[in-house]
């Protein structure tokens, strides 16, 4: 009996989400919205669901699911397509790609031996010097997929400099731990600082429609407690949950210091590759000042690197998970969005919120909380998911009787820490994701555990925290 179970599984796995999605389609369209809303919204969840459940790749779900869209009349093929020509994507692309350049010319390893010289006698060290420096950087930067940008490179040549292949299933787990350190440390340090990612400011000017006034400092105080309680906690759960394989190494500073004095003076690759790195990011920091575009500014990094030849032609094509990547995103990142303007992630929030009416202000500020966490589930923006539902959510927690500022400030930090929820769920995660040192089932299931875990960590320390300085 199992045996003839195992032979029908694979089939089984594969039809399933053919299944769930016929089931949404034919179910009649519920009254306050479209037919073209409520077909994309059984196209999506079943192309989220195959991955879910490991039938298909991302990459296939999300082609299939794209085309579906458009074969069908549910969209037209500019909106379908739109995330193709979507700045953030292509921003998400274009850092993969620089981050090549600061790998192959061996200054990421220099940088990565200096932190090892400095934190590496053990893993957990190396993992905590992640999430202090991102924290350390995130407020000068308007963008947390820029930042990852910045951390990317550093962390695989850590795993590289720590043997850590993505092809030897043996030693991918070290990269793997690292890699997605680097994703959940951009979630919990875009929720310390108003100005880590764009979609806080969002969030801010909305709550400010209910009376809420945030500024800089305010925010850093309310967030620092439950958030700096996440970065100490972090670390260690990532650790027990997905063991590395190797755990301490007292020798490794010794050595990366002798393989520093080894390596010498910068090449002269390192030092185009650094200077044009340090430019990148000084623009990526001023960005808002100098009112410069993210994206032109990582492709006038990248063309530097060409025309430089510390990058060439080659090392584009060979990247062939850049293009898988860039695909992938596209599409569902065009097809979330167009369940946000079709009114789909509106009309849920309002169903799921209405039913909170009568229960008591806690009981609605923990589920509110909750509901707003899960359904990022079928977001590909944390940004779209703040303009779709933080007001609604907010005016709902408002007449069950949660305090503004608990409310307000509540549904802003989980707007930053939800990203970790799918490898989709913040194009920061793309470019960790596309590493190839983590499955979509174990980024899925860190996902989640994860994004508990912080949702758990801001309801018991972030409350009384909140009402007692909000």
């Amino acid at each position: 009996m199992s045996a003839s179970l195992s032979r029908w599984l694979p089939v089984l796995k594969g039809v399933a989400p053919f299944v769930l999605g016929f089931g949404i389609w034919f179910v009649p369209v519920p009254e306050g919205l479209t037919r073209e809303a409520w077909h994309l919204f059984a196209i999506f969840a079943s192309a989220i669901f195959a991955v879910i459940i490991n039938a298909y790749p991302l990459l296939t779900s999300a082609l299939l699911a794209g085309s579906v869209a458009v074969l069908s009349n549910t969209l037209d093929p500019a909106r379908a397509f739109a995330g193709f020509a979507n700045p953030s994507v292509l921003l998400v692309v274009v850092a993969f790609l620089v981050a090549q350049a600061v790998v192959k010319c061996g200054l990421g390893r220099r940088i990565s031996l200096k932190v090892v010289s400095l934190f590496g006698k053990s893993t957990l060290g190396l993992a905590y010097s992640i999430f202090i420096t991102d924290a350390l950087i995130a407020p000068g930067f308007p963008s947390n997929t820029a930042r990852g940008g910045v951390l990317y490179p550093i962390i695989l040549s850590l795993a590289q400099s720590g043997g850590s292949v993505p092809e030897d299933e043996n030693k991918r787990r070290l990269g793997g731990y690292l890699m997605f350190c680097g994703m959940a440390s951009l979630a919990v340090s875009s929720a310390l600082w108003l100005t880590a990612t764009s979609a806080n400011p969002i969030g801010v000017s909305l709550a400010a429609e209910q009376g809420l006034k945030v500024d800089f400092g305010k925010w850093l105080l309310v967030a620092s407690v439950p958030t700096l309680a996440a970065i100490a906690l972090l670390p260690r759960l990532i650790f027990r949950v997905f063991p590395p394989g190797v755990t301490d190494t007292p020798e490794a500073p010794a050595a990366a210091r002798q393989a520093l004095r080894d390596m010498g003076p910068l090449s002269r690759d390192e030092w185009v590759t650094a200077v044009t790195f340090a430019i990148m990011v000084g623009a990526w920091i001023f960005a808002g000042v100098f009112k410069l575009n993210l994206t032109a500014v990582a492709i006038a990094g990248l063309g530097t690197l060409l025309a430089l030849r510390v990058l060439t032609l080659e090392d584009i094509y060979l990247q062939g998970s850049t293009l898988a990547t860039f695909l992938w995103l596209a599409v569902l990142f065009a097809l979330s969005g167009q369940l946000n303007e079709l009114g789909f992630m509106g009309y849920v929030g309002q169903r799921l919120a209405s039913m909170l009416g009568g229960i008591s202000w806690p009981v609605a500020y923990v589920a509110l909380l909750g509901l707003y966490v899960l359904m990022h589930y079928m977001f590909v923006s944390q940004s779209a998911q703040v303009l779709a539902l933080l007001g609604v959510f907010l005016d709902v927690g408002l007449q069950t009787g949660v305090p503004l500022p608990l409310m307000g400030f509540a549904l802003l930090f989980a707007s930053s820490y939800f990203s970790t929820l799918t490898p989709q769920g913040g194009s920061q995660n793309i470019i960790f994701a596309a590493s190839g040192y983590l499955t979509q089932r174990e980024l899925y299931r860190l996902g989640l555990i994860t994004t508990v875990f912080c949702t758990v960590v801001f309801l018991v320390i972030g409350t009384p925290w909140i009402l007692w300085v909000g």
